[in-house]
């Protein structure tokens, strides 16, 4: 696979974006609004400008990189892609909306993956007359750190494009785990439950957000606590994942916490709006 094409250009589609430049593939990156796509390159080169005063790359392998990643103003400049990722916003609908018009653009040998984290890979294959080259790859954030992609076969899903999956992620210099297509897969289904659990703990004022990430921190030897994670992740990502887990088990157990509907509400989504359960 020399050229990737990403479908989305948010924080993941950005993030995969330059990390596959970097590793000396092409990059087609496209996203339906210009701000957006505009924005993106902007942030992929401020991202690089910072890697390089830090010592992480080169100036001339940044430059390289930047020159590896091509915008297409349209969803039709995917067609030369060798390997897609989408990367839209976890709504099935949108997501079905985007994998039919890739199957019309791109050739019949295209795999069509989706980094979703945690919508149905088989309902979304419906959406297409391949299902069996459609495929989940869910890479973690920030992608250039975390080491695991969940790979996720649909129920039509053959053991080739499986293989072809696992070559992509080997390339990109990730491991692996396969998840069955279940909701939330197996990384969400058991970390956005417990955020959604700190997330209640603050709404019955069993404790500060303070006090709820440093019992993850320190007494849980955890890198971040649950409610600075959720910040990270994005709140408006964990209720969707929330949404989709209780939807799709019909368990109360997965109810996301009203006061995380009502933060996002708020448009209190975390680092990228500036304010979620901490300040930024």
């Amino acid at each position: 696979m020399e050229r990737f094409g990403i479908v989305g250009a948010g924080i993941m589609g950005q993030e995969l974006a330059q990390y596959i430049s970097e590793l000396g593939c092409s990059v087609i990156l496209y996203d339906s609004i210009d701000a957006q796509r505009t924005h993106a390159i902007e942030k992929i080169h401020d991202r690089m400008t910072r890697h390089e005063r830090e010592g992480k790359l080169s100036p001339d392998k940044a430059r390289e990189s930047m020159e590896l990643i091509t915008v297409a103003p349209s969803i039709d400049g995917l067609g030369e892609a060798d390997f897609i990722i989408e990367c839209v916003t976890e709504d099935l609908e949108i997501k079905r909306q985007v994998f039919t018009s890739l199957d019309r653009i791109c050739r019949p040998e295209v795999i069509l993956a989706s980094n979703t984290s945690s919508i149905s890979i088989t309902a979304i294959a419906a959406a297409t007359k391949r299902p069996e080259s459609v495929i989940g790859v869910h890479f973690m954030n920030p992608v250039r750190v975390m080491r695991l992609v969940e790979i996720v076969c649909g129920l039509a899903t053959t053991r080739e494009t499986f293989a072809t999956a696992k070559q992509v992620v080997k390339k990109l210099g990730k491991e692996y785990v396969e998840s069955r297509d279940y909701p939330g897969f197996l990384l969400n289904r058991i970390l956005v439950p417990m955020i959604n659990e700190a997330i209640f703990a603050l709404y019955e004022d069993a404790g500060t957000v303070e006090a709820i990430d440093k019992v993850m921190k320190l007494g849980m030897n955890h890198p971040m606590g649950a409610l600075g994670l959720a910040d990270l992740i994005g709140l408006d990502i964990v209720l969707a994942v929330m949404e989709e887990l209780y939807r799709g088990f019909g368990d109360p157990k997965y109810r996301p916490c009203p006061l995380l509907k009502n933060y996002v509400a708020a448009g209190y989504l975390g680092r990228k709006s500036g304010r979620g359960f901490y300040t930024y």
